[in-house]
């Protein structure tokens, strides 16, 4: 069985999106619903708690502003991708 790491590269602004909607979802029920096999938690908790402590951002008193132009950054990369589902 091969047990090698597996080595996710983030832009910071992606990081961040990231880090906020794990946050949300995880506290959700409904993602409890969706999520429904233990063995992905093990991934999304160790996701989560990687990003948490690499981005300083979230403990920064202008976060929602960091995180509101990293969304808007992020979003207009995607040009007209799934450019309904925002609404």
């Amino acid at each position: 069985m091969n047990r090698e790491e597996v080595v996710l590269r983030l832009s910071h602004d992606q990081a961040l999106v990231l880090s906020n909607w794990l946050e949300r979802m995880e506290s959700s029920r409904a993602f409890a619903e969706v999520v429904d096999d233990r063995a992905v938690w093990s991934a999304l908790h160790r996701i989560s708690g990687t990003l948490d402590k690499s981005l300083v951002d979230i403990f920064r008193a202008d976060y929602t502003q960091r995180l509101q132009a990293a969304r808007l950054r992020l979003s207009k990369t995607l040009g007209d991708f799934d450019a309904g589902a925002d609404e």
